[in-house]
């Protein structure tokens, strides 16, 4: 294997295909290799280039193999597709890997270390407890509506129906209470953790230097500031804040041809939990303008005068990760003159 260059690979739980190529393409190997003995194989490899899907378990593949000297490119499941040849097995998409990591133009994903996937996990786990808690809100709900109990939508009515529940004043059946008290028993325990969780977040955001220059941007508060921070990609990656905010799905998509420009709907690529809590703070800033007043003759100002409320909210939001941008790639702190241009 004098002439290997580039090694791609299909990750699984159990069983690994490998893909072995020189760096015009020309197939040096074809292998399929058991869990227990892939670390071995590669180690006995020259130094090369290995390729892999980004996807679950590819980071921790990736420190592995750095260790052993070699070379890790992450590609992006949706470049690695393009490449597949008619039908699919897991030896057509290894060789597909390596078709993808040579390409001269391709993208590449950094291989993240532990500390940094482990300060993703606050925000995983978050997000986790949060649906389940919307979801033991409606069935509540909808299990009171079923008895004649209707509330108005919103987190500050749901005190009513865990009242309803617990005081005794709605009539119910005997047997229906201790089931929907089940239910509120379990609703309180899930706000617990996610305070718990919630004040982990604001601890960290406090101690991180990083953090605390992205909370000066109005919009973006511990949790969404430390979100950027162990989940975005380094500034590095990026040549400027546009780049990073298609990077995170706040640009348009383009249908452009012949000339014309034609822009549709928000991408919605990148991480999906990065962009909606982007979105939210966004949404706090309009609704605070919408109020109290924007400053006369600023952005926000302008955009709600002649936009709808809820493209002003995507166009902030894409606005403020390309600040945040800023502020990780070159330091300092947030200028309120940078949005109200």
């Amino acid at each position: 294997m004098e002439n290997l260059d580039l090694v791609g690979i299909d990750l699984a739980k159990n069983v690994f295909q490998l893909h072995g190529c020189n760096s015009t393409g020309a197939v040096i190997f074809r292998k399929q290799l058991k869990r227990n003995k892939l670390l071995s194989f590669i180690s006995e490899l020259p130094t090369c280039t290995i390729a892999m899907e980004a996807c679950s378990g590819s980071h921790y593949w990736g420190r592995e193999f750095e260790a052993l000297g070699h070379s890790v490119r992450l590609i992006a499941p949706k470049y690695v597709k393009p490449f597949v040849k008619r039908s699919k097995s897991d030896a057509i998409d290894a060789e597909a890997i390596c078709e993808a990591a040579l390409r001269p133009t391709m993208r590449f994903v950094q291989v993240r270390s532990e500390d940094n996937q482990a300060a993703g996990l606050a925000f995983k786990a978050r997000d986790l407890l949060v649906r389940q808690r919307t979801q033991i809100i409606n069935a509540l709900r909808g299990h009171l509506s079923e008895f004649g109990f209707v509330v108005a939508k919103g987190p500050t009515h749901v005190r009513k129906l865990v009242s309803a529940v617990e005081a005794g004043d709605l009539e119910l059946p005997e047997i229906s209470r201790p089931l929907l008290s089940i239910l509120v028993d379990t609703l309180e325990a899930l706000n617990t953790r996610i305070r718990l969780l919630e004040a982990q977040i604001e601890q960290r955001a406090r101690e991180d230097e990083i953090c605390q220059r992205l909370t000066t941007i109005p919009g973006i508060g511990p949790i969404i500031a430390t979100a950027i921070a162990a989940l975005a990609p380094p500034p590095s990656t990026f040549r400027r804040g546009r780049d990073f905010a298609a990077w995170v799905g706040l640009t348009p998509l383009q249908h452009s041809t012949g000339g014309k420009q034609r822009l549709g709907r928000t991408s919605k690529m990148g991480n999906r939990a990065l962009r909606r809590l982007l979105i939210i703070g966004a949404s706090a800033v309009v609704r605070w303008a919408e109020h109290k007043g924007a400053a006369p003759g600023s952005w926000l100002a302008r955009m709600l005068e002649r936009k709808p409320p809820m493209l002003v909210r995507v166009a902030l939001a894409n606005k403020m990760a390309r600040i945040a941008w800023a502020l990780m790639a070159h330091g300092g702190e947030y200028r309120a003159q940078t949005v109200t241009r």
